[in-house]
């Protein structure tokens, strides 16, 4: 039996270009939505870190590793949404410039904080950015289920994370 050699030359690769197969692109306003939760999650990790630096007081180490959880979280949600503008032919802007022009969240400031307050502040920050991905959300849904799916995990996480971390001011409801 002979041994046989299969080439390039040997596959048939008639259309199979990526301008002859149709793909997704996504239209302004999705890539917008999509824009502003970006915008929005970049800030929250940016903010985050600068509570992370300067809460003090009470349960300092706890918060301080709980903030770390969010702002992974919110690095790794930027991330996932830029890449899906990227791959449904958008352009992500996460310059600093243009975050701190065109971010919802507030700002946390430069100061040392108090761990409560700081609770209250991050918290906040992180139900504005909730509020974001769910306002931008319907629209997107109806033009691309998937983008969609993708901000239902990002709700998902950071309410978790909001719950987490506003637990720590929160005393037990008497029934």
């Amino acid at each position: 039996m002979e041994d046989t050699v299969t080439t390039i030359d040997d596959i048939t690769t008639a259309g199979l270009t990526q301008t002859a197969v149709a793909g997704f692109d996504a239209s302004s306003r999705l890539n917008s939505g999509l824009q502003e939760v970006l915008v929005d999650l970049t800030a929250l990790h940016l903010q985050g870190k600068q509570a992370h630096w300067n809460i003090v007081g009470a349960n300092f180490r706890d918060l301080h590793l709980q903030l770390d959880e969010l702002i992974d979280a919110a690095r790794t949600y930027a991330d996932d949404a830029a890449e899906r503008m990227r791959a449904v032919g958008g352009v992500p802007d996460a310059r600093p410039a243009t975050v701190a022009a065109t971010t919802t969240i507030g700002d946390f400031g430069a100061d040392e904080i108090d761990t409560q307050a700081a609770v209250e502040a991050i918290v906040a920050m992180t139900r504005r950015t909730v509020d974001t991905i769910r306002r931008v959300h319907d629209p997107i849904d109806a033009e691309d289920p998937s983008t969609a799916d993708l901000l239902h995990g990002f709700i998902l996480g950071l309410e978790k994370q909001a719950w987490l971390i506003g637990a720590e001011n929160r005393a037990p409801r008497r029934r």
